[in-house]
C-alpha cells in the first residue's frame, strides 16, 4: 500500500513532489499500488520509487526520472512516457498497451512479460534491455 505522506504530495502537485524528494533524498518512496490514473506528472522525479501494481493508466509522464523504478505489474496503458528517463527500471509483467514511449531511455531496463501491443516505441533506447517475453513488439521497431 502506497505511502499516504508520499501520495499526497504527488497528488498535489510536481513541484511540491520534487521537493518533497530533494528535503527527504535518502528515502525510497513507496507507491505500492497507488493509483494515478490520468495524473498530469511532467518532469517529475520518480527515480528508485516503488510503483509496483500502481495504476497509471492515461498519465503524463514525459520526460520523468524513473531510473531505477520499479513499476512491476503496473498498469500504464495510454500511458505518456515521451522523452522518459526509465533506465534500469523494472517494468516486468507492466501493462504498456497503447501507451507513447517514443524518445525515452530503457537503457538496461527489465521488461519481461511487459506488453507493449500498439505503443510508440519511435527512438526508444532498449540497449541492454532484457525483453524476454515482451508482447507486442515487432522486430523493426528494436534498435
Amino acid at each position: 500500500m502506497a505511502n499516504p505522506e508520499q501520495l499526497e504530495y504527488l497528488q498535489d502537485s510536481a513541484d511540491d513532489w520534487n521537493i518533497y524528494r530533494r528535503e527527504h533524498a535518502i528515502t525510497r518512496p513507496d507507491l505500492i499500488g497507488a493509483n494515478l490514473s490520468g495524473a498530469f506528472l511532467l518532469n517529475v522525479d520518480l527515480s528508485g520509487t516503488n510503483l509496483t501494481g500502481a495504476d497509471l493508466t492515461g498519465a503524463n509522464l514525459t520526460e520523468v526520472n524513473a531510473t531505477n523504478a520499479i513499476l512491476t505489474n503496473a498498469t500504464l496503458t495510454s500511458a505518456t512516457l515521451s522523452g522518459a528517463n526509465l533506465a534500469n527500471a523494472d517494468l516486468s509483467n507492466a501493462d504498456l498497451r497503447q501507451a507513447d514511449v517514443g524518445g525515452a531511455n530503457l537503457t538496461n531496463a527489465t521488461l519481461l512479460q511487459a506488453d507493449l501491443t500498439e505503443a510508440n516505441l519511435v527512438d526508444v533506447d532498449l540497449s541492454r534491455a532484457d525483453l524476454t517475453g515482451v508482447a507486442g513488439l515487432k522486430m523493426n521497431e528494436r534498435p
